[in-house]
């Protein structure tokens, strides 16, 4: 993996709080109160497709997915989880894990374009943080 050359794409940076590394992604919060949003961004230059890693990295990434889920399940009792990478708007690498409930507005459909985004404060953010990293040390 080359990390040296890694930057987080603009768009993901401003919708973003950032929790810490991984030792393949960058994990991110999503600054949206109204779903648990996780982001999994491969520290590597120039990253468009999963495939596009080595076999080695897709491996460490479905590792990396499957720790974030079940974290993410565990904290909020989600009803489903929603894992995508989608990179239509982001060219950069990017997976989404998304906590979704049975009662939110968008169910059963998906999330994007529901809702505009409801960002955190900045007591909230730091709480947000806080929370999910202590759930999430075990991992890093």
């Amino acid at each position: 993996m080359s990390s040296s050359t890694f930057a987080l794409h603009p768009q993901l940076s401003a919708d973003t709080l950032q929790i810490g590394d991984w030792p393949l992604c960058r994990l991110l919060r999503m600054n949206d109160r109204n779903y648990p949003w996780l982001i999994l961004v491969p520290r590597a230059a120039g990253i468009r497709e999963i495939i596009d890693l080595s076999e080695v990295d897709q491996q460490r990434l479905m590792t990396e997915i499957g720790r974030a889920s079940r974290v993410l399940r565990n904290l909020v009792a989600a009803d489903k989880l929603n894992v995508a990478a989608l990179g239509n708007a982001v060219p950069q690498l990017h997976v989404h894990v998304i906590a979704r409930f049975t009662t939110d507005p968008a169910w059963p459909r998906p999330i994007w374009g529901v809702n505009p985004p409801a960002p955190f404060g900045t007591d909230e953010a730091e709480a947000e943080l806080a929370r999910l990293r202590s759930a999430l040390a075990p991992f890093q």
